[in-house]
């Protein structure tokens, strides 16, 4: 598992499970700070700070295992938002959502309506960082929602994933 994060950064970085595992930042038990969540995560400042976004930066683009995506302002996420990696001292398994899960354990403290549950995106697997809002395939009515969970089920089936 590689998570690549590019865009409008000083530093292009790939970050593997042991590079997320050693950064600063670290939460050993997201439940802290995410009540029913399990599992341990970085801040998202500790990437930040990794990669440098330039100054004109404004969005991040979160990009997922099987075409999802969601575009979210980077400063509504920047103090919020963790990176879920790992469980019970193993990379994050695919059923949690893993290897990496971006995760905002309360959407509504980013204070915009831009942020929702949607944005805790699962199978991450790049960060791009743009000026302009990115790609974003987040449902907005509840049936598409549930449409989105339902095919999700279905392909991750296959895998053993549900």
């Amino acid at each position: 598992m590689t998570l690549s994060v590019s865009g409008l950064v000083s530093q292009p970085l790939d970050f593997e499970h042991e590079r997320l595992a050693s950064m600063p930042g670290q939460i050993p038990d997201v439940g802290a700070l995410a009540p029913g969540r399990k599992g341990a995560a970085v801040r998202f400042g500790a990437v930040l700070d990794a990669v440098s976004p330039q100054a004109n930066a404004a969005f991040v683009t979160l990009e997922a295992d099987g075409g999802f995506s969601a575009s979210v302002p980077l400063a509504a996420v920047a103090d919020q938002a963790l990176l879920l990696y790992a469980l019970d001292g193993a990379p994050l398994p695919e059923e949690q959502g893993g290897p990496v899960r971006f995760l905002i354990p309360d959407p509504a403290a980013c204070g915009t309506d831009e942020v929702d549950q949607c944005a805790n995106v699962k199978w991450l697997n790049a960060i791009r960082f743009s000026e302009e809002r990115g790609r974003d395939v987040r449902p907005s009515t509840l049936r598409a929602h549930e449409e989105l969970h339902e095919a999700e089920r279905r392909a991750r089936s296959g895998k053993g994933g549900a």
